[in-house]
């Protein structure tokens, strides 16, 4: 005799007829049976309950709806999903109000954990910049172990919109402005946040977010309109939800932006079309916070009932903070207006993550207090942190090689507004906690140095006033130094959501106090920290020494301290490309020839180029200088020509002929030369990252195919055209060293 014990949460939803067949031996029950078997006892309120999702009272992420009624909706079974509850107590408690229920139907919890939770991360920009794949999953892998031990079951998470404006605030959540790297990173970091599988205890279910086209946001601001071809939506926008999906991400986030004119989480096309249609996504989608009303204001439905209709037609699954959908789906469903099969389908999605995650078997797993003491503020995800934050760093010029510090340094001026900042190190999109631990640049340089080294601090300026009180100062505490560390660039919240600028050159008088420290005629290493692409051209100019930092998370300031003393030789290139003024933006890599190309800068007659500026940008896509260099060679094709199931293996040699060990990233472009629609000048399709001791050479190959040479042609059909196609190796995107041509044949 053996004893069956049933789960009591299940049992309460399952029949026993449906446990047992005429033996009483259990019966095995797919997902699918159960999520049946459920929807089959489930009222219309009940129903429409589970796409609604409500924030909670300790964080907000976008404008708060007062609702006094909340916490009686989950008991009432009115509440699907929550967001902004964290930490295995306050989850456990809000949790205990759903099994309340009726039928006892568990909350998925949800948070932006964007970039790191209890430990933050450098943000996803700076990430990118690391072009370091199996770290960037281990960001995102880490980030979920600690959020799914504080009772999180779901990030808001990767935000994977291309974009190629910097004005643009929300770059610094996503990738930069290539649909290849972008595409590479947004499957790193769904299997990241998904490890093993949803169910793991470690494992958080992903949201590739936004759908879609949200980065091209006109002139930058963000929730604006989008205006594009449809070849640029499938090339450009696409490609990187496309791969979230091949990676598994459980739901995807509809967009604020209006795509053509419909906004996204009104659009069959994007939702019921492209992402359930010709993709067969299995999961759910849920609307960015208020999306769905806010169709009202976009002036595409009357009033809430109207978007809550839309909404569900369109194919948005779960409403966040609308208060739309559960005060009107019902009426709309009764009145005929809305097909409860709609609702069905809905439910059956949510349904479905509630049981891949196990959540009816237990409600609380995932709220362990214990393992949340344990996990989170580690001692291996801080050194994790730190790692992922040296690799970001972009190291932008280093003339008379000023760079790396010698350890025996005397004195040491950190100069300028983010110097001894802590706060502004997290970035946007982190979490915020009481007596965080974060290191300041000074308190990383203080560590690094010890008693070895005098280190002066003055503050110069603000970051946003036009004030020069505190220039003499700053100038005095150079002259007493060997070696000047400026510490300038934005604060933490003039990048992120809602935070779009028309003008990104350096804030306030920063660049100023460059200027006269540079005067002085000490030594200056410029630190630029910030969440976008920033405009810097005097600092380019004049200044010896400059990297590019970001926001480096809780551990940038060890971060900042190991690379100016060379204990890590900076290896990021940029993910975006940095422009020389305003008036180039949208600036890209990937451009088109045009009819009338310059021949060269001083061709300038009739061509399509600016009078008073180049057209070159003043840091290109895949730049990233290191201490070392860096020679390729031997380029070598297996053969010259292929047909479309063939392939062509593509070798060079990368040597480090400088004097210290460091990696490097070796780029693979393409160019279609001749097509039915025009090509842009080069793509990337393929990249190495390889570290090579003093002297070390290494062999790299990379395989083209019929993939990496194919386009939408006029007709919109995914095709390689046969013709010429040029292959560039280069360590950035002007910066080619190996070229070839090679032909695709019938």
């Amino acid at each position: 005799m053996f004893k069956l014990i049933i789960p009591v949460s299940l049992s309460l939803v399952l029949g026993y007829s449906q446990l047992f067949g005429q033996t009483g031996v259990p019966s095995p029950m797919t997902i699918d049976d159960k999520v049946n078997e459920l929807i089959s006892k489930m009222t219309l309120e009940e129903k429409v309950g589970q796409l609604n999702q409500y924030t909670g009272d300790r964080l907000a992420t976008g404008p708060v709806t007062v609702n006094s009624t909340k916490y009686e909706d989950i008991k009432s079974g009115r509440v699907g999903s929550m967001l902004n509850v964290r930490g295995a107590k306050d989850t456990r408690d809000v949790q205990a109000l759903a099994m309340q229920s009726r039928l006892k139907i568990p909350l998925l919890f949800g948070l932006d954990v964007v970039h790191g939770y209890r430990v933050t991360f450098p943000i996803p920009l700076a990430e990118a910049a690391s072009w370091d794949i199996p770290a960037i999953e281990g960001a995102a892998r880490t980030a979920a172990e600690e959020a799914s031990a504080a009772g999180i079951h779901w990030t808001f998470a990767p935000m994977i919109d291309i974009s190629r404006d910097p004005r643009w605030g929300r770059v610094m959540e996503g990738a930069g402005e290539d649909p290849y790297l972008g595409s590479v990173i947004s499957s790193a970091r769904v299997k990241g946040f998904q490890g093993k599988g949803l169910g793991t205890l470690d494992a958080i279910m992903a949201c590739a977010k936004h759908f879609a086209a949200y980065g091209a946001a006109l002139a930058g601001r963000d929730y604006n309109s989008v205006d594009m071809s449809e070849r640029m939506l499938y090339e450009v926008y696409l490609p990187p939800f496309k791969a979230a999906l091949d990676a598994g991400v459980a739901t995807f986030m509809n967009a604020f932006n209006d795509l053509n004119g419909v906004p996204a989480t009104g659009s069959s096309y994007l939702q019921r079309d492209i992402l359930k249609g010709s993709w067969k996504f299995p999961g759910f989608i849920v609307s960015d916070w208020g999306s769905i009303k806010e169709m009202v204001p976009h002036g595409y439905a009357q009033d809430n009932r109207e978007a809550a209709r839309m909404a569900m037609l369109a194919g948005s699954d779960m409403d966040m903070e609308s208060h739309s959908y559960l005060p009107h789906l019902t009426d709309l469903v009764r009145k005929g207006e809305v097909s409860v099969s709609l609702i069905d389908d809905a439910v059956r999605r949510i349904l479905t993550k509630k049981f891949e995650m196990g959540l009816f078997d237990d409600p609380y797993r995932f709220s362990n207090e214990a393992r949340e003491k344990k996990v989170l503020n580690s001692a291996k995800n801080k050194e994790a942190a730190r790692k992922m934050a040296e690799k970001s760093i972009v190291l932008l010029k280093n003339e008379r090689q000023i760079l790396p510090l010698s350890k025996n340094t005397k004195k040491i001026a950190v100069i300028g507004p983010l110097g001894k900042s802590k706060e502004d190190m997290k970035g946007f999109w982190s979490v915020k906690w009481d007596n965080d631990d974060l290191v300041s640049l000074y308190e990383g340089l203080q560590k690094k140095v010890g008693s070895r080294s005098k280190i002066e601090y003055a503050k110069g300026c603000a970051i946003g006033d036009t004030s020069r009180a505190g220039f003499a100062e700053a100038i005095e505490t150079a002259k007493r130094s060997d070696v000047v560390i400026m510490a300038v660039g934005e604060t933490f919240d003039m990048s992120g959501e809602g935070n779009s600028r028309a003008n990104i050159n350096l804030p306030g008088v920063q660049e100023e106090l460059i200027k006269a420290v540079q005067a002085t005629g000490k030594p200056v290493v410029v630190l630029i920290m910030a969440g976008r692409p920033l405009i810097f051209n005097w600092t380019s100019d004049h200044v010896p020494a400059i990297m590019y930092t970001w926001w480096l998370g809780s551990e940038a300031g060890h971060a900042m301290a190991n690379v100016l003393f060379g204990d890590y030789n900076p290896a990021g290139k940029l993910p975006m490309t940095f422009p020389r003024s305003e008036g180039q933006i949208p600036l890209f890599y990937s451009y088109k020839n045009t009819g009338r190309p310059p021949l060269n800068e001083n061709d300038r007659k009739y061509r399509s180029i600016y009078l008073d500026l180049p057209n070159t940008p003043r840091y290109a896509f895949g730049y990233g200088l290191s201490y070392t260099q860096f020679a390729l060679t031997n380029l070598e094709l297996n053969k010259t020509s292929m047909n479309a199931s063939d392939s062509i293996l593509v070798s060079c040699t990368i040597k480090n002929t400088g004097k210290y060990a460091g990696e490097e990233v070796v780029q693979l472009y393409l160019q279609d030369m001749f097509a039915s629609v025009t090509r842009p000048l080069k793509e990337l399709k393929d990249f190495r990252k390889v570290m090579l001791q003093p002297g070390e050479s290494k062999k790299l190959q990379f395989v083209v195919n019929k993939s990496k040479l194919a386009f939408y042609d006029q007709q919109m059909n995914w095709t390689a055209e046969p013709g010429e196609f040029n292959l560039m190796l280069g360590t950035r995107s002007d910066k080619i060293s190996l070229e070839r041509k090679f032909q695709l044949i019938n």
